[in-house]
């Protein structure tokens, strides 16, 4: 069975990107949302075995959704991996201290992001 994955992106283009990517990994089912809000909305609806999320959004950014998701019993231990333009040690070091579970720099190839993702759920 897939695993549900909640990718939270502004970018149409990111999205539909790291969609394929995951897509065709084969063990992913990819649930899209725009932004931090509609995937407060999405987070009760779906088990997510993974969170993908860019940090820079509008409404509720990446950095707050996984303050969220950390401080919420129901979602701590879902695997959340940050993604952003912004590689600084600042940009890292607020998304680690929220609570990811691994975070990369855009722009990315496809391995780097399942790398990344292995690295969130815990496989390296």
């Amino acid at each position: 069975m897939a695993q549900p994955v909640l990718l939270v992106e502004d970018s149409r283009a990111v999205r539909a990107f790291v969609s394929s990517i995951l897509e065709s990994a084969g063990d992913y089912d990819v649930h899209e949302v725009e932004n931090g809000f509609e995937a407060l909305r999405a987070l009760p609806r779906t088990d997510f075995a993974l969170i993908v999320t860019d940090v820079n959004m509008p409404d509720v950014n990446g950095i707050e959704l996984t303050r969220f998701v950390r401080g919420q019993a129901k979602f701590a231990e879902i695997p959340v991996l940050v993604i952003s333009t912004d590689a600084s040690h600042p940009d890292t070091q607020r998304a680690m201290t929220a609570g990811a579970n691994a975070f990369l720099a855009k722009p990315f190839t496809a391995q780097q992001f399942l790398d990344a993702v292995a690295r969130a759920q815990g496989g390296q």
